[in-house]
């Protein structure tokens, strides 16, 4: 196991934060050319850790700490009655997925830019960037998949993962904004179901913000733990 001392890190001046109005948020990254790879990013998760392109960073905000890493162990996932009716629903529609190794992204530059500006308009994101978007596709250090989702041949929905010693960490999901199903959703019970024949395989879903409505989804699916002061604490 590679000493996290060797990793050299940066960061960032304060700026607003684009989860919670009444905070500014900065972040702590790995410098480049570091000598990452899956068992080390695997590490840093510990530590609140996420991926963006080729680096690695969390939040280190002064006076908040409100990011809590999230994490659900696929053959403990006990699916309720609101996902059980959203999968039949779904199926009903023609939904299916696949996923697949990753390529460079561009082919889901139309359905990341219809996202974007039908989710996040004139937010951080908007307009939407094919750059950010190839960086989320591009990591020399590691291997990336891709679970794509189909309304009958049409795709309508992209979630990037990224392949961990334990699991998956999901980087950035995106979809046709205008779907009468709830597609972000369904990506995360598709991954589930993906890594439920592996043993012991977790779920990385990000960070979940109490206080953020936007993120309230993320505590719907359980058990979870969620990485609180250092410790991976349990939620039924």
């Amino acid at each position: 196991m590679m000493d996290l001392r060797q990793i050299q890190l940066g960061l960032t001046g304060e700026h607003h934060c684009s989860y919670l109005a009444e905070q500014s948020e900065r972040l702590v990254f790995t410098l480049p050319d570091q000598p990452l790879s899956p068992a080390v990013y695997q590490q840093l998760m510990n530590y609140n850790f996420r991926r963006t392109g080729q680096q690695l960073y969390r939040p280190y905000c002064s006076s908040c700490q409100a990011c809590q890493a999230v994490r659900i162990a696929a053959e403990h996932f006990v699916i309720s009655t609101s996902q059980r009716k959203l999968l039949h629903k779904a199926k009903k529609a023609q939904w299916h997925y696949r996923v697949i190794p990753a390529g460079d992204g561009m082919q889901y530059i139309d359905l990341y830019q219809q996202y974007i500006r039908g989710k996040h308009a004139g937010g951080v994101m908007d307009p939407p960037d094919p750059e950010h978007l190839y960086s989320m596709f591009h990591c020399d250090w590691l291997d990336i998949l891709v679970l794509e989702q189909y309304q009958q041949e049409q795709l309508v929905g992209v979630m990037i993962l990224d392949q961990l010693p334990d699991g998956l960490s999901a980087v950035y999901s995106f979809y046709q904004p205008d779907s009468n199903l709830a597609l972000g959703k369904l990506a995360i019970l598709a991954a589930l179901e993906y890594l439920r024949a592996k043993p012991l395989a977790q779920l990385y879903l990000g960070y979940y913000i109490l206080e953020c409505q936007k993120m309230s989804y993320k505590a719907d699916f359980g058990p979870q733990q969620r990485l609180i002061a250092g410790n991976w604490q349990s939620f039924d």
